[in-house]
């Protein structure tokens, strides 16, 4: 690979959105998460479930900041090194970020601060209320973003005149064909990610022996809510992958590293996909599996590469696929494992709580692994089949597209660092210095046992 401009603006835009992805994947779920804290403590006056909801919504403001940052610096990649997508698709993706920032951008912002600071000022209910919108809030801004995602993989409901797209439906752009199972996707990998989270930073407290009055708690939330979700994530994966197979079925053909068009096609587990022989080298296969998968067939028939004039790289697709898929497997079995132990009146013992804590950012592993194969197996589109990323990157030097990456990846790597570190540090701190501030509430619980 030649290190070209072109190439550079993608790894830049790459590095952005890589980042920024992390923390929108906590957000959405955790912030559900404290609605279920702060609904049970309203039920049950259980003061537990308070001091849960005090523990983890220092998280959720220092996640939710670092999130709206990241956002702001990936919306200008578009201005900067990608002009043209905004001159040729403006007319569509405008007004999708424009409603984003009126609906779920302000919705957030208005009740976020009477959810961080507001416990003492307002009453139980308004508080509640607060929570519960700020989640939806997280929910509806990815919806937004989503559809333009969607929309951009599989482009519905436009005109193309004069060299710019123009809407016809709003309701076929927004409700494009793979956008209902994208947005589903997202949502519930969000939840897992957020569950893995919470469960394993938890586990990793009562190990550390600093676990506070909810930690158990709060750690069956996170494992029982991971053990209920992979089910439906692994229904509704099956289901987008149809539809990928429907409309995109260059991805599909990457994803599994098939070369020609071939019925009973088989499923590659690891294998070296090689563009130059077309071929996938020290193949582990099973027989009639990805055609019994992608068609729910085995003797269903599938493209291979070879039959698209263009189609995505095919080795940075394949082993994504295969990351989030095998993360996924772990997550399965890490907490089902758990959860049996809950289901039988017993609780984690060290062995399960150690693979908890290992497993505290799988979401994010399986996340980026996600996002990879959605974005690189949508290439080389910028609009799936209609406008080449190619045709929109800004004129820079290769110098300067190198010195602002350079810069980025600097900065990420800082921030994350500071993020886990500072995650940490309210982690390691005894539950009695993190006494709960509300009415009603008396501090010596903080002191209590879990």
């Amino acid at each position: 690979m030649e290190f070209d401009p072109f190439v550079l603006a993608r790894i830049q835009f790459a590095a952005n959105i890589s980042f920024h992805i992390l923390f929108p994947a906590i957000t959405i779920g955790l912030a559900w998460i404290l609605f279920f804290f702060r609904l049970r403590f309203t039920l049950t006056g259980d003061e537990a479930w308070e001091y849960a909801y005090t523990f983890w919504v220092k998280v959720f403001a220092l996640t939710f900041a670092l999130g709206v940052v990241s956002g702001i610096t990936m919306s200008f990649q578009f201005g900067t090194n990608w002009p043209g997508f905004m001159e040729i698709a403006g007319n569509i993706a405008g007004p999708l970020l424009g409603y984003e920032v009126l609906t779920a951008f302000f919705l957030e912002a208005s009740f976020l601060g009477i959810m961080l600071f507001g416990k003492q000022r307002v009453s139980n209910r308004v508080h509640l209320i607060a929570t519960f919108l700020v989640a939806f809030g997280t929910t509806l801004s990815a919806f937004w973003i989503l559809a333009l995602n969607s929309w951009m993989q599989t482009p519905a409901g436009y005109s193309f005149t004069d060299g710019q797209f123009y809407a016809q439906s709003w309701l076929s752009i927004i409700f494009n064909p793979s956008f209902p199972y994208r947005l589903t996707h997202m949502l519930l990998a969000s939840f897992l990610t957020s569950a893995f989270l919470v469960a394993g930073v938890s586990a990793w407290r009562v190990r550390q022996g600093v676990d506070g009055p909810a930690t158990w708690k709060v750690l069956k939330t996170g494992v029982m809510l991971a053990a209920c979700v992979i089910p439906v994530q692994i229904f509704v994966g099956d289901l987008h992958g149809l539809n990928t197979l429907q409309h995109q079925p260059e991805k599909i053909a990457a994803m599994e590293a098939i070369w020609e068009t071939e019925e009973g096609a088989a499923f590659t587990l690891v294998g070296l996909p090689d563009e130059n022989t077309r071929s996938t080298r020290y193949a582990i296969k099973i027989p009639y599996a990805a055609s019994l998968i992608l068609t729910h067939d085995a003797q269903g028939e599938v493209r291979g590469l070879n039959s698209f004039a263009e189609h995505p790289p095919v080795a940075p697709v394949f082993w994504s696929f295969r990351v989030m898929l095998g993360i996924g497997m772990l997550m399965l079995l890490v907490s089902w494992s758990v959860a049996l132990c809950y289901l039988r009146g017993k609780r984690p013992g060290p062995v399960l709580l150690r693979a908890l804590s290992w497993m505290t950012f799988s979401g994010w592993v399986a996340t980026l692994a996600g996002w990879y194969v959605t974005e690189i197996g949508r290439q080389p589109w910028i609009v799936r089949g209609l406008v080449k990323t190619s045709e929109v990157v800004a004129d820079h030097s290769a110098a300067t597209l190198s010195g602002t990456l350079v810069g980025y990846i600097g900065l990420y790597v800082f921030l994350l660092y500071s993020y886990i570190h500072a995650l940490r540090y309210l982690s390691t701190k005894p539950a009695r210095s993190l006494e709960m501030t509300s009415p009603g509430v008396k501090p010596a619980l903080a002191q209590g046992a879990p």
